[in-house]
Parts: C-alpha cells; sequence; structure tokens
C-alpha cells in the first residue's frame, strides 16, 4: 500500500479507499456490499463497535486489506483467527488473496460470514467453533485481529499454522507489553509495521514461532 493514507479529519472515502488498495472496480462493488450487509446486520447483534461504522473504510476495510503487501507470494492458504465479522480474513478472500478459512465460535457471526460470502460470491471455508477445538488448518498465514493478548494468541497460532508459516497479527499501544509477556515463553522472529489504518496501531510479523523449554 504505497499511496499515502489521507490525514483528513474525516471518514475515509469510498474513493480514498480504492485508490489506496488499488481493488478493481468488481472487487470495489463487492466490498461494498458487505459494508451494507454489515450495517443491516449491525442492527440485529454486535458485530462490530458502532463507532466504527463512522468510518467503515478506514476503520475495517483499510485496516484489513492493508495485509496485501505483506503476504507472501500465493498459494496461499489464510487462517484467520476469531474472524468476528470478517475482518481482516473476509476482505483478504474478496481481494483474491488465497484459499480462506475463517474460525468463529459465535454461531449468529458465522450465520453473518456466510451471507457476506453468499452475496459477494467469495469463496471462503467458515469454520463453527473453538480455536482449540477445530482441526488444524496448516495456514501459510495466521491473521487475528482484537481478539486477545499475545499470550494467549500465539497457541491459538501455533496450533492452526504449518512450519514455516507466519502470523500477521494486528495489535495496539500496548504491543511491547504483550511482547514482552509473551516472550517468556515463546521464541520468535517478530518485525512490527505501522498500521496505516490506525496511528496508534501495529501489524507484527512473527515467523520461527516455538515454545521455550524451561530447565526442571
Amino acid at each position: 500500500m504505497s499511496a499515502p493514507v489521507p490525514a483528513s479529519p474525516g471518514p475515509l472515502t469510498p474513493e480514498e479507499f480504492q485508490k489506496l488498495s488499488s481493488v478493481s472496480r468488481e472487487t470495489m462493488g463487492r466490498l461494498e456490499r458487505y459494508l451494507a450487509l454489515l450495517e443491516r446486520w449491525q442492527k440485529a447483534i454486535n458485530l462490530v463497535s458502532g463507532a466504527s461504522l463512522k468510518d467503515p473504510w478506514r476503520r475495517h476495510f483499510l485496516d484489513s486489506a492493508q495485509l496485501i503487501p505483506m503476504l507472501p507470494k500465493a498459494p496461499l492458504r489464510i487462517a484467520d483467527l476469531g474472524s468476528g465479522a470478517g475482518f481482516p480474513g473476509l476482505v483478504l478472500a474478496v481481494m483474491g488473496a488465497g484459499e480462506v478459512h475463517l474460525l468463529e465460535s459465535d454461531g449468529r457471526k458465522c450465520a453473518f460470514l456466510r451471507e457476506v460470502a453468499r452475496e459477494t460470491g467469495t469463496k471462503v471455508e467458515i469454520h463453527e467453533g473453538r480455536i482449540e477445538s477445530i482441526a488444524q488448518i496448516g495456514a501459510d498465514v495466521i491473521v487475528s485481529r482484537a481478539l486477545a493478548p499475545l499470550v494467549v494468541l500465539l497457541p491459538y497460532a501455533q496450533r492452526h499454522v504449518k512450519i514455516g508459516g507466519i502470523s500477521l497479527l494486528h495489535k495496539g499501544r500496548g504491543v511491547e507489553e504483550e511482547l514482552t509477556a509473551a516472550r517468556k515463553e515463546w521464541s520468535m522472529r517478530v518485525r512490527k509495521s505501522a498500521n496505516h489504518a490506525d496511528s496508534s496501531g501495529w501489524i507484527l510479523h512473527i515467523g520461527d514461532l516455538a515454545r521455550v523449554a524451561h530447565n526442571g
């Protein structure tokens, strides 16, 4: 995502999002349909924070789409842990990122994900259940946003990532504290990237994830 994100105090427009993400008109139409469904379903079930829908193209769609340039070369199997309303995994699927698996325990949210996939003509695998109980995905890339602290999230990632795979994890202001706590139990290769949709956020690139062996 080479173009600078507008510093405007107002919401990101669909036109600005399209320019930043370089998606086709067809893909943009599918994402607009996604947003319309999100706004409709939000009235019945709590999919995202109400405040975030005042700036959805920045808070949800750009926040998800910025992962595209960070992905390894295709073909890819991607697993979105705790997918919720589909951010970032379903957006990546709509944008053609690869074979995407959405893991979500809430049946109502799974119903929403199925509806968006159907209405937008997007092929995804939706796994309803607890992350630790779902059969191992063997993903090339793990993604997750706003699910849990790293000490909770990393065991989930290790379960579903294949050997040599990576994790791209959205994190906020407390990222350094989370990393300090996680390194007591995990060895990993970590790189941070600025979050283009949130000036206080980061994307963690994690590879070579392994449990730390404790003597005694």
